[in-house]
């Protein structure tokens, strides 16, 4: 009943309902009124032919005639009374068959249906809504952070201008709200005010107009956004934006730091609870092909190896694990530890043949401008001309095309190929195409959306970078300081309070790593940590441990424990 209630709110508020209520209205008078005259003219053609029927019998010949089911028991008999029913037949058609079904579907029955789609999409949030996410635009960044913030049990909403879309999404199970992302009262609804960040994703223009749009209702209120021209940043800064992020020049960077050649040293990836932590690449190091027990790194410099990455798979490396060419390294430790490392290991490993970047546009040029700053030689394959600074380090030419890629050195021991369309399906194929030309070289490959990244793994990659994991992480960063760390794809390090039924027990009796998955990589007591615990530490109350896990192993774990 009350569903009912909203259903005829809507009709009789809305101008536009109304008017078609009116138009739907005035028609049914006109079929009633041809209706009424044909059944007049009934009886006068009748007594014409000297019969005589009821008004009831005019009615009824009427409908029957109009709707084309003519039953053939009441007929005339004269040309005359022929002619009329031939009128009374075309015009039923008209009316009933051809114009009624569509009056009643564009003026009544369509309307209905958005007048339900309406009432279910909320036009604001609770009042007591607060420290919640609002995003502007559903997209892969905004799919992959949605899912992030579900993981994390944070509250969020996408603001969204049509009834179509917000019912697509709401068939998602997708949070959202109808609002003109232009006016200010849809943030007042919104709760801005109180909201923890404003993810503003789409393009610089909309950006623009819709920051300067929140800022009007808050003043505070931390705002994340996108920018696609580097121009676009001071002009996004100054409409009130708090962070304004380049994702896919960043992707680019980020995949050219990765590329062989560059660098045999740590990189470090962020900190958490006071552990730092790195990737290193085995290849051509001096552990490289060894067990870990032999690789001695521990005992040479104080580093430990918290995890092996390899093509997608994620390890809790064993001493007996041997370190692959072609694996990551994820390793703790503190800032004097990774000194000690990078001295083992040698400053660069250097390659005589350039790396191949394939794909010129936004991510590879930036992939391309990085190489340039380290000093590493690079081949880039573009289908499309356009300026660049340096044309003889770019081959025009489609990189599916074997010419062009034994162009760009793939057949003559270059170590990486560095895949950055922005197409999955296109990236798909080149990996294997890769990959099929030469099973030694290191294949980096861009994922737009995070389904993909497991098939790009499957197909031959050794390192997936995601755009769309990569924006969500960092905006995760900002809105969780401290609490999380994202490492490679679909891994993370994070903290959480020693469980009460864990305390006075040793690692090794409370089995962490067999019930979930997870695996503790310190515990922190106070402003002290201890890295790598040994398994017979037993755990106290007020520490803090800080484990390392997949995505579905730190699920597992809060099940187990929390």
């Amino acid at each position: 009943m009350k569903f009912l209630s909203s259903q005829l709110i809507f009709f009789y508020q809305n101008k536009s309902m109304r008017k078609n209520l009116r138009n739907l209205s005035t028609f049914l008078v006109v079929i009633t009124a041809a209706i009424a005259i044909y059944s007049i003219l009934f009886h006068y053609i009748m007594e014409y032919e000297g019969r005589q029927f009821s008004w009831v019998t005019g009615f009824y010949w009427t409908l029957t005639v109009m709707s084309t089911l003519g039953f053939g028991d009441i007929t005339f008999t004269s040309d005359l009374g022929k002619v009329f029913s031939m009128i009374v037949l075309l015009s039923g058609i008209v009316f009933l068959l051809i114009m009624l079904p569509f009056t009643f579907i564009r003026f009544f029955y369509a309307p209905w249906l958005e007048s339900q789609a309406q009432s279910r999409t909320p036009r604001e949030l609770s009042e007591g809504t607060k420290n919640h996410v609002i995003i502007t635009n559903y997209e892969p960044i905004a799919m992959s952070l949605i899912s992030k913030l579900t993981q994390y049990e944070v509250q969020y909403v996408i603001v969204v201008q049509d009834t179509q879309t917000a019912t697509e999404l709401l068939e998602m199970n997708i949070n959202v709200v109808i609002g003109e992302l232009d006016r200010t009262d849809t943030y007042e609804h919104l709760r801005v005010a109180k909201a923890a960040l404003v993810f503003v994703n789409n393009n610089d223009m909309v950006n623009t107009n819709i920051i300067a749009t929140i800022r009007e209702v808050s003043e505070s209120v931390p705002i994340i956004t996108t920018a696609d021209a580097f121009d676009s940043i001071d002009i996004l800064e100054l409409a009130g934006a708090t962070h304004v992020f380049q994702f896919t020049r960043m992707l680019g960077i980020a995949m050219a730091n990765h590329a062989l050649g560059v660098s045999a040293q740590s990189n470090i990836v962020g900190s958490l609870g006071g552990v730092l932590i790195a990737e290193a690449y085995a290849a051509n190091t001096p552990y490289e092909g060894k067990e870990l027990i032999e690789s001695g790194l521990r005992e040479k410099t104080g580093i430990t190896v918290v995890g092996i990455w390899e093509r997608g798979n994620f390890e809790i490396p064993r001493p007996e694990t041997v370190i692959h060419p072609n694996s990551i390294l994820l390793l703790a430790g503190s800032e004097e530890h990774f000194k000690k490392y990078d001295h083992y290991v040698g400053s660069s490993r250097s390659y005589s043949n350039p790396v191949v970047i394939l794909g010129g546009g936004r991510v590879g040029q930036a992939a391309a401008d990085t190489l340039e700053e380290l000093g590493i030689d690079y081949r880039v394959v573009e289908k499309s001309r356009h300026p660049v600074k340096d044309d003889k380090k770019y081959i025009w030419g489609d990189a599916a095309d074997i010419h062009a890629l034994e162009k760009a050195g793939i057949s003559s021991d270059a170590p990486s190929v560095l895949v950055t369309t922005h197409d999955d399906d296109i990236n798909i194929y080149l990996t294997i195409y890769c990959r099929e030309l030469r099973p030694d070289i290191q294949v980096i490959s861009r994922a737009r959306r995070d389904r993909n990244i497991h098939k790009l793994y499957s197909v031959g990659a050794d390192i997936v970078m995601s755009y769309a994991t990569m924006g969500a992480n960092n905006i995760l960063s900002i809105l969780r300081p401290d609490q999380n760390l994202m490492l490679i794809e679909g891994l993370n390090v994070f903290k959480a309070a020693a469980p009460v039924f864990l305390l006075d027990k040793t690692l090794a009796e409370n089995q962490i790593r067999k019930k979930t998955g997870c695996n503790v990589i310190a515990i922190r007591s106070g402003d002290s940590f201890n890295v790598n615990p040994d398994p017979t530490v037993k755990l106290q109350k007020g520490e803090e441990l800080i484990l390392i896990g997949t995505v579905e192993a730190e699920k597992e774990f809060k099940k187990v424990f929390f």
